[in-house]
């Protein structure tokens, strides 16, 4: 367990509180687990982004009618703080009995408490349903892995020598899974996502990757922490020349998380799938 995280309200009796309190948001440092996987805030080999989506939204209106919307928070992957998923749900939970003159003044008072807690500013969209709606779900990019016939055993770690490359062969391709899991470093819950790597590099073997990404199913950590530790993997198998690596999780609590890491500076979009 992250050692911050025994202090957070992750896996404890909570109460509910419906008016806005801001000191809910409960950081936890990135330092450790970049220490974890040999990184430090100076060395970081990506650029990036971690995607919230809030789907539980509600605030009242000066008049007291209620509002209800979706909210995306955009969290820089170099921030030095993550915020903890549950404080996160406790202070949106806390704007539900709270007044707010009109949509900026929300979106103003989000970027402010959600910049301060991650320690980098964090953008924040505030859409109505019928705007979200209207994009609907999207496929994830290339060609899907998940029919490949594979044989595992080994469910608990994530197991970087299964994955296999041709380096006499360089390939641009995208590639991807929806056979990750893996499990809340605090509660033991499961947690559900789609995987997606898009690479120029050595041609890697796509039945490996599939046996490496099953090999996260039992494993314990953030949903960060695995996109970062993937990343990383691929990187030292691949040498590629460019690598994305990102997850759509599904959500639990009325919250979705969808780590992106890079090493080129455009950012992917947004975009909902279909378990989501």
């Amino acid at each position: 367990m992250h050692p911050a995280a025994e202090h957070s309200p992750l896996g404890k009796s909570s109460e509910y509180i419906a008016t806005y309190t801001p000191s809910l948001l409960f950081p936890i440092p990135r330092t450790a687990k970049w220490a974890e996987l040999g990184l430090t805030a100076e060395t970081l080999p990506y650029t990036g982004v971690d995607f919230w989506n809030c789907f539980e939204l509600s605030w009242l209106l000066p008049s007291g009618k209620p509002v209800v919307a979706i909210g995306e928070f955009s969290i820089p992957a170099n921030s030095p703080n993550i915020i903890e998923s549950k404080s996160f749900k406790l202070y949106l939970n806390s704007l539900n009995q709270t007044p707010f003159a009109d949509t900026a003044s929300l979106e103003s008072t989000l970027a402010k408490d959600l910049s301060a807690a991650a320690g980098k500013t964090v953008g924040v969209r505030i859409r109505s349903l019928n705007e979200v709606a209207a994009e609907g779900v999207v496929a994830m990019p290339g060609v899907c892995i998940d029919d490949l016939d594979i044989s595992v055993s080994n469910y608990e770690q994530p197991r970087p020598e299964l994955l296999r490359c041709d380096d006499s062969r360089i390939v641009e391709e995208s590639v991807h899974s929806h056979l990750l899991k893996s499990n809340c470093p605090v509660t033991s819950q499961p947690d559900w996502g789609s995987v997606a790597v898009e690479y120029r590099g050595a041609a890697l073997d796509h039945a490996s990757l599939l046996e490496y990404i099953v090999s996260f199913r039992q494993h314990s950590d953030f949903h960060e922490q695995c996109v970062e530790r993937i990343f990383l993997d691929l990187q030292r198998l691949l040498k590629p020349e460019k690598l994305t690596v990102y997850a759509r999780y599904v959500r639990r609590g009325g919250l979705d998380i969808n780590p992106y890491r890079s090493t080129e500076e455009a950012q992917l979009p947004n975009h909902r799938l279909v378990r989501q």
